[in-house]
């Protein structure tokens, strides 16, 4: 399938983990692909994208400033000629505490990536799609957007808000070509998680929780970015795509 060729995708976050697949998936269906990251490992993903034979470009960017955002979504249209799609992926886990413990700086910064970051990613990014008359959104949410976890309200806070702001602007927008959604990923093995697999008895406690009985991989969640930027996904709109393994069903 090469339902992308040709096409402009944005991603943030993608120097390692779901954004490294998602970037990679891209690629592979011929998606021009911008990486917005501030971790200089984005370049190894796009020296990957390319020894495959794809295109891929690297613009260092803290999405919790405006200039930053700016400046990818201004590269990603002059490099690759427009912009198709955006997946607002980056992220951070603050360290866990009890609720009243988390300081403020903790606190802002969680906020400042995960939530203002995808705000300002949409605000600047909207109004290009709109101008082409097209274009497609995926926020990461996560199933802390849907449930809480103790120890991690801040996080849990982002998530929830990251949702809040997909179904609003999906409604504002639709109208005008955009569509958004949001996907809130399980249990995934990624380099922001491996400290959680380092802990003694954690996979045994995590287990139980999980009926599909495993944590995903990073590249169990790009299929679903792809389809939701795709034209197979024409009507669907403000939706949040919870992809866990079943966790939040039982």
């Amino acid at each position: 399938m090469m339902r992308y060729d040709g096409k402009s995708v944005l991603i943030t976050g993608a120097a390692t983990g779901i954004g490294r697949a998602t970037a990679l998936a891209f690629a592979r269906e011929g998606a021009k692909v911008m990486i917005g990251d501030y971790n200089d490992a984005a370049e190894d993903t796009v020296d990957a994208i390319k020894a495959e034979g794809g295109t891929a470009a690297f613009t260092p960017c803290d999405v919790s400033k405006r200039d930053d955002v700016d400046a990818l979504v201004a590269a990603a249209v002059k490099q690759h000629g427009g912009l198709d799609a955006a997946f607002n992926n980056a992220g951070v886990f603050p360290p866990e505490q009890m609720f009243a413990d988390f300081d403020e700086e903790a606190f802002d910064r969680t906020i400042a990536i995960n939530l203002k970051g995808v705000f300002l990613c949409m605000k600047v990014q909207l109004p290009v799609m709109v101008k082409q008359g097209k274009g497609a959104i995926v926020n990461t949410s996560s199933v802390g957007g849907v449930i809480a976890n103790p120890g991690m309200a801040p996080y849990i806070a982002s998530k929830h808000g990251v949702l809040g702001l997909t179904r609003t602007a999906a409604i504002e927008y639709v109208k005008l070509g955009v569509r958004i959604n949001a996907i809130c990923p399980g249990f995934v093995r990624t380099p922001m998680t491996e400290p959680w697999f380092q802990r003694e008895g954690f996979l045994e406690a995590f287990l139980p929780t999980s009926p599909i009985g495993r944590p995903a991989n990073p590249e169990e969640m790009s299929g679903t970015v792809l389809h939701l930027c795709s034209d197979e996904a024409s009507f669907t709109n403000g939706a949040v795509i919870i992809v866990d393994g079943g966790q939040t069903a039982i």
